[in-house]
């Protein structure tokens, strides 16, 4: 354990980076596994310690823009819960979105970028197409927050201001899920406002999407998740395969090492690594679900995160929890 990291207590050690046998890193942080009534089964370092979710917080996002009057179903629910890999298909959805609201691309926000998807990737540098909002991760999450701002009759032109109609909506919702109000609010990497929560919030929140009635803002988010995988990540993306391989599990990891997971019968755990690295963010999540009682072996492959010398396995990233 290392005591007194600024911001967020007290730390422990999740996972290790074996070398051919030699510990070459390590890497701290917190995680928490909560039962159905929201109760800590497992808890390492101080879960109630307030982290930036980052993109593990969208589905709870989502729900804000359906409850400020975004009318997200099905795949539309589900990119405006994910980080997509920036795919044609993708593109499509968050194009029905935008024109659903009667807006364009040029209503997004969100910064440039190109698909996280090599293939789509390389066939636009190769087209010459250069990088743009809509190709961005976030640019689901963004579209549904405009669909929610022109649903109130507001500006979308300032659908990104925290004091808005909708992003006062969503802060009220991500509190009620998270059963908890930090004052911290701050930006996110594509320009949305981002509110902190303890880790163990991010649990409970999750927790509560995965076993809401259907119908809800929460169920529809959920079924949307479960139905869709494809559109919360996209082709080889960890979250999409997990709920691929566990159905039922909602999944959703954010950048800086956090990631939520949640089963149907409301088991919910939460990680935040540190340092940042999101390497083991998946299989830590995972050895979590499995101390829930969770049968996790349909994902065992996820779990193998080899250490590579020459191209060739030379060890592994091992969990520590």
């Amino acid at each position: 354990m290392i005591k007194g990291v600024p911001g967020l207590g007290n730390v422990v050690e999740l996972a290790e980076v074996v070398r051919s046998g030699f510990v070459e890193s390590r890497h701290f942080g917190l995680a928490v596994a909560l039962d159905p009534d929201g109760k800590a089964l497992y808890a390492a370092g101080d879960v109630d310690a307030v982290v930036l979710p980052r993109s593990t917080a969208k589905p709870l996002q989502a729900v804000g823009c359906i409850v400020a009057g975004a009318d997200l179903v099905g795949e539309e629910a589900a990119i405006g819960a994910g980080s997509h890999t920036g795919e044609d298909r993708h593109v499509a959805v968050v194009d029905r979105l935008l024109a659903s609201a009667g807006l364009d691309r040029n209503a997004l926000r969100c910064p440039p970028d190109r698909p996280e998807d090599e293939p789509t990737r390389f066939r636009l540098i190769a087209e010459g197409i250069e990088p743009s909002p809509v190709r961005m991760n976030c640019s689901g999450k963004h579209a549904a927050m405009l669909l929610a701002t022109v649903a109130r009759g507001n500006d979308p032109a300032a659908y990104l201001d925290p004091q808005s109609p909708v992003q006062r909506t969503i802060t009220a919702e991500i509190e009620r899920l998270t059963q908890s109000s930090t004052g911290v609010l701050t930006v996110d990497g594509c320009g949305t406002p981002l509110l902190g929560m303890p880790l163990s919030g991010l649990a409970l929140a999750f927790g509560r999407l995965a076993t809401a009635p259907p119908g809800t803002p929460e169920g529809r988010v959920a079924a949307a998740m479960r139905q869709y995988p494809e559109f919360v990540g996209g082709n080889g993306h960890q979250n999409t395969e997990v709920m691929r391989l566990l159905p039922g599990v909602i999944a959703k990891g954010g950048a800086e090492g956090v990631i939520a997971m949640a089963t149907p019968d409301g088991h919910a755990v939460a990680v935040k690594v540190i340092d940042g690295n999101p390497r083991a963010t998946t299989a830590l999540a995972l050895t979590l679900l499995a101390k829930c009682g969770v049968d996790i072996s349909p994902a065992a492959a996820l779990l193998a995160l080899p250490v590579l010398g020459g191209g060739q396995p030379v060890g592994e990233i091992q969990p520590t929890l």
